[in-house]
């Protein structure tokens, strides 16, 4: 993106976020009583809240999302993959029927699968990661690692204002990015006005919450990141898109794999994730989404110092990266004395 392309994008990109925020609100209020009747999360075993609470506020964020994208797109003349825009649909589906009914975990991981596959496979062949690798190959690892993407976006989606804190930071650092012409026209569209809807639903989600995402809104949100951040590895920038939700990354990961160990039950509801051990160390949970937000800040601004920077400096944001993702699970799982 030359500069005048630059100066033209920034004006509707901040008016997108506003248009967003804004419908994300309304629907976010207006279906309050709906969900409240049809969609009540009630507490278990990994659950942070102790008092029924509606949930599947995510119809109002990823409404919002695709409305002023779609919108958006067809203003500027640019197409959002039809792959991704069913794909999103299909899987808030998906969780939209497991918020209702609990689907069972093969099928869940199956229709999954699917929306994922859709993704990825409908990719251009131009559209490679590592240039050396079979591209077969690297389609099927990326489909892999959608696959969990997706779901531990929905896993750390377990306390108030967590997702908020997450997806904001990244998804204005995205936006940034596309302005300076290091991520596609579709892909920074999607994480400006998923950064705009996600700010209307943040003062429905603030402690104590009144509303939840629920996993129609956890699941397609961390489809619709995945890809943008896949988008920035197409372009040259798998570090940045590594260090952006390295925070997500790291506590879902390091908990499968120690539950794994442990010959825990992975796949069934728990209070394992460092987030959830620092509410039961002491940590208020406003404390707990503060110190996550800055990290994921500091992590935005690491991500956004490899861009067209050496390998020296490249290799020194990352370890600053996992240095600081490392303080933060090290003070989660440690209890508080005050």
């Amino acid at each position: 993106m030359n500069p005048a392309t630059e100066a033209v994008a920034a004006a509707p990109s901040l008016l997108a976020v506003a248009i967003a925020a804004l419908i994300s609100a309304l629907i976010t209020w207006t279906s309050r009583p709906l969900l409240q009747r049809y969609a009540l999360a009630r507490p278990n075993a990994r659950s942070s809240h102790r008092v029924p609470t509606p949930q599947g506020a995510g119809i109002a964020v990823i409404s919002a999302t695709l409305l002023v994208a779609l919108a958006w797109a067809a203003w500027a003349n640019v197409a959002i993959p039809p792959a991704l825009v069913i794909a999103t649909i299909a899987i808030a589906l998906v969780g939209f029927a497991d918020d209702i009914v609990s689907l069972p975990v093969t099928v869940r991981l199956v229709l999954q699968a699917a929306a994922v596959g859709a993704v990825v496979f409908t990719a251009p062949e131009s559209a490679h990661v590592v240039p050396a690798m079979p591209l077969a190959l690297e389609r099927g690892l990326i489909l892999l690692a959608g696959i969990w993407f997706v779901n531990l976006v929905n896993f750390m989606d377990g306390l108030d204002l967590m997702t908020v804190a997450e997806v904001v930071p990244v998804t204005a650092a995205l936006l940034l990015l596309g302005w300076l012409g290091d991520l596609s026209w579709p892909a920074m569209l999607i994480a400006t006005t998923l950064c705009g809807a996600m700010l209307g639903f943040a003062p429905f989600n603030k402690p104590v919450a009144k509303v939840f995402l629920g996993d129609v809104g956890s699941l397609p949100i961390g489809l619709l990141l995945g890809w943008c951040l896949l988008d920035l590895a197409w372009h040259g920038q798998p570090a940045a898109a590594l260090l952006l939700p390295g925070y997500y990354l790291a506590d879902s990961t390091i908990t499968l794999f120690r539950r794994i160990s442990r010959h825990q039950p992975f796949w069934s509801a728990h209070r394992s994730h460092f987030y959830q051990r620092a509410t039961d160390n002491g940590f208020t949970v406003k404390r707990v989404v503060g110190e996550a937000l800055v990290l994921n800040l500091v992590l935005a601004w690491l991500a956004i110092a490899t861009i067209h920077a050496d390998s020296m400096t490249t290799a020194l944001a990352l370890i600053a990266g996992a240095i600081a993702i490392g303080v933060v699970l090290w003070r989660f799982s440690s209890r508080q004395t005050s």
